[in-house]
Protein backbone atom coordinates (compact mmCIF):
# COMPACT_ATOMS: atom_id res chain seq x y z
CA UNK A 1 0.00 0.00 0.00
CA UNK A 2 0.95 3.53 -0.57
CA UNK A 3 0.10 5.98 1.78
CA UNK A 4 0.29 9.83 1.41
CA UNK A 5 -0.06 12.39 3.93
CA UNK A 6 -0.98 16.10 3.44
CA UNK A 7 -1.57 18.84 5.84
CA UNK A 8 -3.46 21.51 4.49
CA UNK A 9 -4.64 24.83 7.18
CA UNK A 10 -8.08 23.29 8.36
CA UNK A 11 -8.16 19.78 7.68
CA UNK A 12 -5.30 16.56 6.72
CA UNK A 13 -5.76 14.56 3.36
CA UNK A 14 -4.95 10.63 3.10
CA UNK A 15 -4.59 9.34 -0.03
CA UNK A 16 -4.18 5.02 0.06
CA UNK A 17 -3.46 3.36 -3.22
CA UNK A 18 -3.37 -0.13 -3.60
CA UNK A 19 -4.16 -1.64 0.17
CA UNK A 20 -4.87 -4.77 1.50
CA UNK A 21 -7.77 -5.86 3.04
CA UNK A 22 -6.04 -6.29 6.45
CA UNK A 23 -4.71 -2.82 6.01
CA UNK A 24 -8.25 -1.05 5.59
CA UNK A 25 -9.77 -3.05 7.97
CA UNK A 26 -6.88 -1.12 10.91
CA UNK A 27 -8.71 2.11 9.01
CA UNK A 28 -11.56 0.92 10.23
CA UNK A 29 -10.77 1.77 13.71
CA UNK A 30 -8.74 5.30 14.16
CA UNK A 31 -11.60 6.61 11.49
CA UNK A 32 -14.46 5.20 13.18
CA UNK A 33 -15.40 3.96 9.19
CA UNK A 34 -18.28 1.25 8.70
CA UNK A 35 -16.52 -2.12 7.60
CA UNK A 36 -19.41 -2.58 5.21
CA UNK A 37 -18.51 0.73 3.34
CA UNK A 38 -14.74 -1.29 2.80
CA UNK A 39 -16.05 -4.19 1.43
CA UNK A 40 -17.80 -1.82 -1.33
CA UNK A 41 -14.17 0.17 -1.71
CA UNK A 42 -12.80 -3.58 -2.72
CA UNK A 43 -15.69 -4.59 -5.03
CA UNK A 44 -14.48 -4.70 -8.68
CA UNK A 45 -16.57 -2.55 -10.54
CA UNK A 46 -18.83 -0.87 -7.87
CA UNK A 47 -20.77 1.84 -9.65
CA UNK A 48 -20.96 5.71 -8.24
CA UNK A 49 -22.60 5.83 -5.25
CA UNK A 50 -22.94 7.90 -2.16
CA UNK A 51 -23.85 7.39 1.57
CA UNK A 52 -24.25 10.12 4.54
CA UNK A 53 -23.07 8.04 7.73
CA UNK A 54 -24.87 9.49 10.89
CA UNK A 55 -22.97 12.67 10.91
CA UNK A 56 -19.75 11.82 11.05
CA UNK A 57 -18.55 11.36 7.26
CA UNK A 58 -19.88 11.16 3.79
CA UNK A 59 -19.08 8.31 1.86
CA UNK A 60 -19.00 8.86 -1.95
CA UNK A 61 -17.35 6.64 -4.99
CA UNK A 62 -16.90 7.60 -8.41
CA UNK A 63 -14.96 6.50 -11.41
CA UNK A 64 -12.52 7.97 -14.00
CA UNK A 65 -12.05 6.96 -17.17
CA UNK A 66 -8.74 4.81 -17.49
CA UNK A 67 -8.80 2.65 -20.14
CA UNK A 68 -6.70 3.31 -23.51
CA UNK A 69 -8.45 5.22 -26.53
CA UNK A 70 -7.81 2.21 -28.67
CA UNK A 71 -8.86 -0.54 -26.15
CA UNK A 72 -11.83 -2.86 -26.78
CA UNK A 73 -13.31 -3.21 -23.32
CA UNK A 74 -16.78 -3.67 -23.16
CA UNK A 75 -17.59 -3.36 -19.44
CA UNK A 76 -17.31 -0.85 -16.01
CA UNK A 77 -14.57 -2.43 -14.33
CA UNK A 78 -12.24 -2.36 -18.01
CA UNK A 79 -13.07 0.74 -18.70
CA UNK A 80 -12.84 2.59 -15.37
CA UNK A 81 -11.29 3.05 -11.70
CA UNK A 82 -13.34 4.42 -8.84
CA UNK A 83 -11.76 6.16 -6.13
CA UNK A 84 -13.78 6.26 -2.60
CA UNK A 85 -14.00 9.51 -0.43
CA UNK A 86 -14.37 9.50 2.92
CA UNK A 87 -15.13 13.14 3.84
CA UNK A 88 -16.12 15.32 7.19
CA UNK A 89 -15.08 19.04 7.99
CA UNK A 90 -11.95 18.06 9.62
CA UNK A 91 -10.23 16.18 6.31
CA UNK A 92 -10.66 13.69 3.45
CA UNK A 93 -9.43 10.21 3.58
CA UNK A 94 -9.33 8.72 -0.71
CA UNK A 95 -9.23 5.22 -1.53
CA UNK A 96 -8.40 3.51 -5.01
CA UNK A 97 -6.25 0.51 -6.66
CA UNK A 98 -5.08 2.47 -10.08
CA UNK A 99 -2.54 5.29 -10.32
CA UNK A 100 -4.00 8.16 -11.06
CA UNK A 101 -1.33 11.19 -11.89
CA UNK A 102 -3.90 13.84 -11.31
CA UNK A 103 -3.65 12.92 -7.85
CA UNK A 104 -0.46 13.18 -7.74
CA UNK A 105 0.25 16.50 -9.47
CA UNK A 106 -3.08 18.07 -7.80
CA UNK A 107 -1.25 21.79 -6.45
CA UNK A 108 -2.84 24.47 -4.73
CA UNK A 109 -4.09 25.24 -1.32
CA UNK A 110 -7.95 24.43 -0.59
CA UNK A 111 -9.76 26.35 2.11
CA UNK A 112 -11.45 22.94 3.33
CA UNK A 113 -11.89 19.30 2.43
CA UNK A 114 -14.91 19.67 0.43
CA UNK A 115 -13.14 22.17 -1.90
CA UNK A 116 -10.55 19.62 -2.33
CA UNK A 117 -13.29 16.66 -3.08
CA UNK A 118 -14.75 18.76 -5.73
CA UNK A 119 -11.44 19.57 -7.33
CA UNK A 120 -10.53 15.70 -7.74
CA UNK A 121 -13.55 15.24 -8.58
CA UNK A 122 -13.19 17.68 -11.81
CA UNK A 123 -10.11 15.76 -12.59
CA UNK A 124 -12.11 12.72 -12.75
CA UNK A 125 -14.61 13.92 -15.11
CA UNK A 126 -11.77 15.57 -17.46
CA UNK A 127 -10.74 12.03 -17.73
CA UNK A 128 -13.57 11.29 -19.88
CA UNK A 129 -13.10 14.10 -22.28
CA UNK A 130 -10.36 12.60 -24.35
CA UNK A 131 -12.13 9.63 -24.98
CA UNK A 132 -14.96 11.43 -25.83
CA UNK A 133 -12.93 13.73 -28.43
CA UNK A 134 -11.62 10.25 -29.84
CA UNK A 135 -15.28 8.25 -30.16
CA UNK A 136 -16.97 11.50 -31.78
CA UNK A 137 -14.28 10.93 -34.19
CA UNK A 138 -14.40 7.51 -35.28
CA UNK A 139 -18.34 8.39 -35.39
CA UNK A 140 -17.50 10.74 -37.84
CA UNK A 141 -14.59 8.58 -39.64
CA UNK A 142 -17.59 6.04 -40.02
CA UNK A 143 -19.97 8.50 -41.50
CA UNK A 144 -17.09 9.57 -43.84
CA UNK A 145 -16.48 5.87 -44.96
CA UNK A 146 -20.76 5.01 -45.29
CA UNK A 147 -21.47 8.09 -47.41
CA UNK A 148 -18.72 8.93 -49.55
CA UNK A 149 -16.61 5.28 -49.90
CA UNK A 150 -20.16 3.05 -50.03
CA UNK A 151 -19.07 1.30 -46.82
CA UNK A 152 -16.85 -1.07 -48.46
CA UNK A 153 -14.34 -1.38 -45.56
CA UNK A 154 -15.86 -0.39 -42.38
CA UNK A 155 -14.85 -2.43 -39.10
CA UNK A 156 -18.04 -3.43 -37.73
CA UNK A 157 -15.98 -4.73 -35.28
CA UNK A 158 -14.91 -1.52 -34.26
CA UNK A 159 -18.13 0.13 -34.01
CA UNK A 160 -19.51 -2.38 -32.12
CA UNK A 161 -16.80 -1.75 -28.91
CA UNK A 162 -17.23 2.21 -29.65
CA UNK A 163 -20.88 1.95 -28.98
CA UNK A 164 -20.04 -0.35 -26.20
CA UNK A 165 -17.42 1.74 -24.98
CA UNK A 166 -20.21 5.08 -25.26
CA UNK A 167 -22.74 3.15 -23.84
CA UNK A 168 -21.22 2.25 -20.43
CA UNK A 169 -19.60 5.81 -20.36
CA UNK A 170 -22.69 7.07 -20.31
CA UNK A 171 -24.46 4.69 -17.54
CA UNK A 172 -21.30 5.38 -15.11
CA UNK A 173 -21.74 9.19 -15.87
CA UNK A 174 -25.37 9.19 -15.41
CA UNK A 175 -24.70 7.20 -11.75
CA UNK A 176 -22.02 9.88 -11.61
CA UNK A 177 -24.94 12.65 -11.79
CA UNK A 178 -27.03 11.40 -9.29
CA UNK A 179 -23.95 11.28 -6.89
CA UNK A 180 -23.58 14.67 -7.43
CA UNK A 181 -26.87 16.22 -6.92
CA UNK A 182 -26.78 14.46 -3.55
CA UNK A 183 -24.00 15.84 -2.44
CA UNK A 184 -24.18 18.92 -0.02
CA UNK A 185 -22.09 21.29 -0.24
CA UNK A 186 -20.79 24.91 1.87
CA UNK A 187 -22.38 27.95 0.10
CA UNK A 188 -18.79 29.14 -1.01
CA UNK A 189 -18.68 25.70 -3.27
CA UNK A 190 -22.03 25.85 -5.02
CA UNK A 191 -20.84 27.37 -8.09
CA UNK A 192 -17.91 24.93 -8.81
CA UNK A 193 -20.24 21.96 -7.64
CA UNK A 194 -22.83 23.41 -10.33
CA UNK A 195 -20.37 23.51 -12.80
CA UNK A 196 -19.59 19.51 -12.16
CA UNK A 197 -23.08 19.19 -12.57
CA UNK A 198 -23.76 20.96 -15.61
CA UNK A 199 -20.37 19.20 -17.10
CA UNK A 200 -21.39 15.98 -16.35
CA UNK A 201 -24.91 16.80 -18.26
CA UNK A 202 -23.17 17.62 -21.05
CA UNK A 203 -21.04 14.94 -21.27
CA UNK A 204 -24.14 12.33 -20.79
CA UNK A 205 -25.45 14.24 -23.93
CA UNK A 206 -22.40 13.94 -26.12
CA UNK A 207 -21.50 10.51 -25.75
CA UNK A 208 -26.00 9.77 -25.94
CA UNK A 209 -25.21 11.79 -29.29
CA UNK A 210 -22.16 9.21 -30.30
CA UNK A 211 -24.36 6.12 -29.33
CA UNK A 212 -27.14 7.36 -31.42
CA UNK A 213 -25.01 8.22 -34.01
CA UNK A 214 -23.26 4.51 -34.05
CA UNK A 215 -26.55 3.06 -34.56
CA UNK A 216 -27.48 5.09 -37.68
CA UNK A 217 -24.27 4.13 -39.10
CA UNK A 218 -24.69 0.17 -38.39
CA UNK A 219 -28.49 1.11 -39.20
CA UNK A 220 -26.98 2.33 -42.82
CA UNK A 221 -24.22 -0.45 -43.23
CA UNK A 222 -26.79 -3.17 -42.60
CA UNK A 223 -28.97 -1.42 -45.51
CA UNK A 224 -26.30 -1.08 -48.11
CA UNK A 225 -25.59 -4.76 -47.53
CA UNK A 226 -28.91 -5.61 -48.00
CA UNK A 227 -29.06 -3.39 -51.14
CA UNK A 228 -26.11 -4.87 -52.50
CA UNK A 229 -27.33 -8.54 -51.88
CA UNK A 230 -30.40 -7.34 -53.59
CA UNK A 231 -28.46 -6.03 -56.71
CA UNK A 232 -26.60 -9.58 -56.98
CA UNK A 233 -30.17 -11.21 -56.63
CA UNK A 234 -31.85 -8.63 -59.45
CA UNK A 235 -28.71 -9.29 -61.96
CA UNK A 236 -29.09 -13.34 -61.39
CA UNK A 237 -32.81 -12.72 -61.89
CA UNK A 238 -32.26 -11.05 -64.99
CA UNK A 239 -29.73 -13.17 -66.88
CA UNK A 240 -31.88 -16.15 -65.86
CA UNK A 241 -35.09 -14.83 -67.76
CA UNK A 242 -33.04 -14.50 -70.50
CA UNK A 243 -31.55 -17.72 -70.32
CA UNK A 244 -34.37 -19.38 -69.28
CA UNK A 245 -36.63 -20.16 -72.52
CA UNK A 246 -33.71 -19.92 -74.63
CA UNK A 247 -32.47 -23.23 -72.41
CA UNK A 248 -36.02 -24.49 -73.65
CA UNK A 249 -35.53 -23.70 -76.89
CA UNK A 250 -32.32 -25.49 -76.63
CA UNK A 251 -33.87 -28.94 -74.50
CA UNK A 252 -36.23 -29.64 -77.14
CA UNK A 253 -33.99 -29.51 -80.49
CA UNK A 254 -31.27 -31.33 -78.22
CA UNK A 255 -34.02 -34.64 -77.53
CA UNK A 256 -32.68 -37.34 -79.41
CA UNK A 257 -36.15 -38.70 -81.63
CA UNK A 258 -35.91 -39.91 -84.98
CA UNK A 259 -38.93 -37.54 -86.17
CA UNK A 260 -39.27 -34.61 -85.40
CA UNK A 261 -40.39 -31.41 -87.25
CA UNK A 262 -38.46 -28.88 -88.45
CA UNK A 263 -34.99 -31.22 -87.96
CA UNK A 264 -34.56 -31.02 -92.10
CA UNK A 265 -35.19 -27.32 -92.76
CA UNK A 266 -32.89 -25.80 -94.68
CA UNK A 267 -32.69 -22.67 -92.54
CA UNK A 268 -33.71 -24.62 -89.47
CA UNK A 269 -30.61 -23.27 -87.32
CA UNK A 270 -31.01 -19.90 -88.63
CA UNK A 271 -34.84 -19.54 -87.51
CA UNK A 272 -33.56 -21.11 -84.58
CA UNK A 273 -31.10 -18.49 -83.89
CA UNK A 274 -33.69 -15.44 -84.71
CA UNK A 275 -35.98 -16.96 -82.48
CA UNK A 276 -33.67 -16.74 -79.97
CA UNK A 277 -32.82 -13.20 -80.34
CA UNK A 278 -36.69 -11.81 -80.99
CA UNK A 279 -37.25 -13.77 -77.70
CA UNK A 280 -34.08 -12.12 -75.85
CA UNK A 281 -35.00 -8.40 -77.18
CA UNK A 282 -38.49 -8.69 -76.22
CA UNK A 283 -37.72 -9.64 -72.65
CA UNK A 284 -35.09 -7.17 -72.66
CA UNK A 285 -38.26 -4.31 -74.35
CA UNK A 286 -40.18 -6.06 -71.06
CA UNK A 287 -37.53 -5.15 -68.22
CA UNK A 288 -36.91 -1.80 -69.62
CA UNK A 289 -40.81 -0.93 -69.80
CA UNK A 290 -40.67 -2.04 -66.13
CA UNK A 291 -37.62 -0.06 -64.53
CA UNK A 292 -36.09 -3.43 -63.68
CA UNK A 293 -33.21 -2.59 -66.02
Amino acid sequence: MSKTIKKYTNFDWIDLEKPERNELETLAHPFSIDINLLEDILEHGHLPKIEKVSGDYTFIILRAHSANYTDNVTSVGELSNKIAFFINPQGLITVHRASFDFLKNLAGEFADSEKLMLAIMDEMLNTYEGPLHFQSEKMDEFEREIFLKNGTSISIESLYYQRSKARVSKKVLQLTQNVLNQICVNPDSQSFLQDLKETTLRMVLNYEEVIEDANTILNTYLSLTAKKSNDVMKLLTVFSAFFLPLTFIVGIYGMNFDIMPELRWDYGYYFALGGMLLISVIIFIWFKRKRIM
